[in-house]
């Protein structure tokens, strides 16, 4: 006899429905009067286990729109040759790594002076407080919401790079501007963490209950001093990230990417 309450026997049997590809990405699932019929169960009991797999990320619900499997179609992102100008791109990183993996870019920008949170603040080795030029990104692939960049620049770097405090994009990138004035990022640390997301970033993402963020954390630095650093927010279930460290002669190009 099954011990488990009805409402997770009904996300159990449909959790394998889904991983067994009876109802595969995109497709929608019956009614909660049609699941309440099937498994003999109550709507609220059926509404329950229906939340459950919301949570776990499986599915997702619409107003009047019932539930519907979601789609997981991952964009692989190469963080060591991400923002690398040893690297041929023709346009900011992010464009140029979305187009050569066939897929479509789409931007926002927002562009402001503002004051240091304590976080940058100690990344950049400059006061709380301080004033930055703040770049903020809001980046979609294939017109799905695929994460959130936000730069800070210190504020002496502006006297150099005015550009910086342009609402606009910056067509060849900000790293490969700034080097052309002599600024040259000659090394980056990266901070990698996950969390749950704010209100804020759920609704930017477009994110339903149950889906961390994945917070990448890279400061930049020139011979002299941190020049930026950036914060960029993924979405947990459209991403995945790698690095490529050393000799890779012996890696098969058969090998998952």
């Amino acid at each position: 006899m099954n011990k488990q309450p009805k409402y997770r026997q009904v996300a159990a049997a449909l959790r394998r429905e889904i991983d067994n590809g009876d109802y595969p990405p995109g497709a929608r699932l019956p009614s909660e009067s049609e699941l309440s019929a099937r498994f003999d169960a109550s709507r609220n009991t059926v509404r329950s286990g229906l939340n459950l797999l919301v949570t776990e990320g499986l599915i997702s619900s619409s107003q009047g729109l019932g539930y519907e499997v979601r789609k997981h179609e991952v964009f692989e992102l190469n963080a060591s040759r991400f923002e690398n100008l040893t690297f041929p791109q023709s346009g900011d990183a992010y464009s140029t790594d979305v187009t050569n993996a066939g897929r479509r870019p789409h931007q926002t920008f927002r562009v402001e002076l503002t004051p240091a949170p304590e976080y940058v603040a100690e990344r950049l080795k400059t006061e709380v407080g301080a004033t930055t030029v703040l770049r903020f990104c809001h980046r979609y692939v294939d017109d799905v919401p695929w994460s959130t960049q936000a730069t800070h620049y210190p504020e002496w770097l502006v006297e150099k790079g005015p550009r910086l405090t342009e609402p606009g994009d910056i067509a060849e990138g900000t790293t490969r501007y700034l080097a052309s004035l002599d600024i040259e990022q000659v090394g980056y640390f990266d901070e990698i963490a996950t969390r749950m997301p704010t209100p804020d970033e759920a609704r930017l993402l477009e994110m339903g209950a149950g889906i961390p963020v994945l917070l990448w954390t890279r400061t930049g630095y020139s011979s002299e001093r941190p020049i930026r650093c950036t914060v960029t927010t993924f979405r947990g279930d459209l991403n995945r990230m790698n690095y490529e460290i050393g000799d890779l002669s012996a890696r098969s190009e058969n090998e998952p990417q």
